[in-house]
This record gives C-alpha cells, structure tokens and sequence, in this order.
C-alpha cells in the first residue's frame, strides 16, 4: 500500500507542471495604482510553472537598462538574499535560506510542494551566516570579504542604530556591538524579542527597520500558511508588521492582514513606511497582484479574508465581514505572482532616470503560465506616491527555454549611489551603475 502511494505521489509531481491554467491578462494589466482583478480561477491541482534554477554560464550577466551597466560585485556567495549598507560603505549580506520546517512538507501536496521549490533552487540548507564586503579602493568590486557573524538561525533583516547592530533571524530579533570598521563579531547576542517561528515558520523571513530616530524598529512576519488553512490560532501575530521598543522588548502589531511582508523603506518625502508585501496563491494566474504600498499605523490589509482591499476570498473559513470592511486597499500593484522582495527608495542613487522612486527585486512566480517577476524594476514617484507604470532595470534572468540563471532578492543603494542586488540562485551581487 505504501509503494502504491509514493507511486502516485510521483505520478502527481511529475504532472503538476503540465497541470493548472494559463494566464489571460498581460503582467502589465496586474500592474500600477488600479489593476485588473478578473474573476478567481481555482483549480483541483495547482498551476505550478517552475524556472529550474540552473545559474549563470561563465561571463553571461543580467541586462542593465539603457545607460546602465551591470557587473558583479561580488561572486560564489552561498544563497545570498539580502543585503545591508553600513556607513563606512561596508556592505554586509545575510547567506541564508529556510530553516527546517518539519510539519511543512506532510501530506502529498507538502511533499510535492518541497520538491519542485527545492527544483527552483530553494532547497539548499542555510549558511546561516552574515558576510561583510569591502570595495576600499572604490572599483566596484569587493576585494574583501570576512565572516561578519555566524551560526545564526536563517537570519535575514538587519538594521544599524548607533552601535547596536540588530539582526533579524528567523524566530527572534537579535542585537550585537558594533564598531565601524570592524571585520567580524564575535561577542555573544541579547535578544531583543521572540519572533514567530515553530516547526511549520512558513513564511520565515523576518525584515527589520529602524525609525529615523532609531527609537523603533519595524519587523516583517509572514503568515504561516497561504489563506489561513492551517487555523487561524497558527496565525497569531503573523501578517503583520510588528513595532518594537529595542530597549525593553515590548511590541505592538503596528499593521496587519499583509500576507507576506518584505522589503521595507521610508519614502524620502514624506517619511512614510512603505513595504513590499506578497500577496496569495492559487486562484489563477492572474491573481493575487504583489504590491508595494504606504503603511498605516494600525491599518488591517485584508489577508487571508480578502485581497487589494474588500476582494473576499471564498476560500476562508470562517469568513470575517467585519475584517473585510476595514480592509485597506494597497497603494500600487506590482503584477500577479511576481514575488516581489526586495524594496529600496532611491534616495542616493546615480543612476540616471533612476533618482525619484523605489527599486523592487522580483524573486519570480512559480504559480504563474508564463512566469512573471525574474527581474528588477524601477517604480516611479512624484509627490511621494508612485506614477506611471514601472521601469525595468534588469532582466535576462531567464533562459530562451526559461530556466533561471539567477533570481533577483534584496535591493539598496550603495555609499557611491550604485545599486546593488542580491542574487540567491546565481549566488552573486550584482552592481547596477551609470555607464
């Protein structure tokens, strides 16, 4: 019986990709302050179209927009995902991948499920390490590279307030002493706060900001599942953006019903929180949009009882109406599926016709026919609101036959206004500069 039922497990992996539907609409048509929402196209098995991860070929690099140019800063990381800039211009790098979630592969579709991200180069165990590079002599190359800290627990956010050096890892805010122009850390952590993390941790990147005072820091957590299937008491202070006192350790959801919160930023005008959030899965190609959007203080954004704003989702039960009436509507739309990541403001950057918006790494779909996402735009912003539709920056990620030579994550502007972008399959940052 148990033969008889791994066989049908391959039989279903081996078939998810020719299983599910195709898109209608154009990326395009999901994108910018009002996209198109068609009606939920739900299926018994999941669209699954994923780009196998196969890296970059010796000499091939991504495609830089007209006027840019892109070389690598850095090469043979190990799943770099984000990315931090430290005042001295020493750029640190979170290498870092899931943490072992033991209740996240049961059943047939977490076992399939395990399979093909593991296909899409999701699969490798974490370094569990952050990394400090150095350009001292300003080529645009990292000549130095050093162990800033080690045996972390899937760490990603980090975050410098005077000495204190806060890192986000996967189930806790940690803080460590810094000195400027140190190689490595050594000293023991305190830890700030406990963050949601268990044998499941579905969504286990946690992002941290600190306010410009640096009074607060601001920590993304992700839900623990897609549309609440696991119970909602799984839920509990998931989907939210937390503030947190890094004095005492006390904290308040700051904002709720963001499915999958990432990337974070202050809109230099206006000193607002904006962040990337991922929206949900599994309801046709052409939805959920990934957006960006301002954050209110104690604003609810509808996950998982509705999307961009009173868009209920049948899926949920029990159904929340109440919920659903206060549901916020996001500020601008970044295409369905996109896996959009990486947000970083371009206060700074060099780049012409790059000066006044937000940089955006999008990580790529796997529940999307054709794929989306796989690059790194440019959203425009006049008045501190985004305008018009989105700028590549750049692309060529994918192969002619659409496998991925890499996949574009955490974004920031560096200390000579070049814009440097994590690259977790491709193991490499990249350095987008004016030509």
């Amino acid at each position: 019986m148990l033969k008889r039922q791994h066989a049908v497990v391959i039989v279903l992996a081996a078939g998810l990709a020719a299983c599910g539907e195709s898109s209608t609409l154009q990326v395009a048509d999901g994108t910018g302050p009002s996209p198109k929402l068609p009606e939920p196209n739900k299926t018994l098995i999941p669209t699954v179209n994923i780009a196998p991860a196969v890296g970059w070929s010796q000499g091939a690099k991504p495609i830089a927009a007209e006027g840019l140019q892109v070389s690598a800063f850095a090469e043979d990381l190990d799943h770099p995902r984000w990315l931090y800039v430290l005042p001295n211009g020493d750029v640190l790098v979170a290498e870092t991948n899931a943490p072992p979630k033991p209740d996240g592969s049961k059943g047939i579709r977490g076992w399939v499920m395990e399979k093909v991200m593991g296909k899409a180069g999701a699969g490798v165990p974490s370094a569990n390490r952050i990394t400090l590079l150095r350009d001292a002599n300003h080529d645009g190359i990292a000549e130095t590279r050093s162990v800033f800290l080690q045996n972390l627990n899937s760490p990603f956010g980090m975050a410098l307030v005077g000495n204190d050096l806060y890192v986000a890892d996967s189930d806790k805010l940690l803080r460590f002493p810094y000195q400027a122009g140190e190689d490595s850390i050594s000293a023991q952590p305190t830890k700030v706060v406990d963050l949601p993390g268990g044998p499941l941790n579905h969504h286990w990147t946690k992002n941290v900001i600190a306010s410009p005072d640096g009074k607060k820091l601001y920590v993304t957590v992700g839900s623990n599942s897609n549309v609440g299937e696991n119970g909602m008491d799984k839920e509990e202070g998931r989907a939210a953006i937390w503030e947190v006192d890094p004095t005492t350790g006390s904290h308040r959801i700051f904002a709720s019903g963001l499915r999958n919160p990432n990337g974070m930023g202050w809109e230099p005008s206006t000193g607002k929180l904006w962040t990337a959030v991922n929206e949900r899965d599994e309801i046709g190609s052409d939805l959920v949009p990934d957006y960006i959007t301002s954050v209110k203080d104690g604003g609810f954004y509808g996950w998982p009882y509705s999307y961009y704003g009173q868009h209920v989702d049948a899926r949920v039960n029990p159904q929340n109406p109440e919920q659903v009436a206060k549901a916020i509507a996001p500020d601008y739309a970044l295409g369905p599926h996109t896996a959009s990541l990486g947000l970083s403001f371009a206060d700074g950057s060099k780049l012409p016709n790059f000066t006044e918006g937000a940089f955006v790494g999008q990580h790529g779909s796997w529940n999307r026919k054709p794929h989306s996402g796989y690059k790194v735009i440019f959203v425009p912003f006049a008045d501190g609101k985004p305008t018009g539709m989105p700028m590549d920056v750049l692309t060529g990620f994918l192969t002619a036959d659409e496998k991925a030579m890499g996949r574009p994550v955490g974004v920031v502007i560096d200390k000579q206004g070049d814009l440097l972008v994590a690259d977790d399959v491709g193991n490499k940052i990249w350095r987008v500069s004016a030509k």
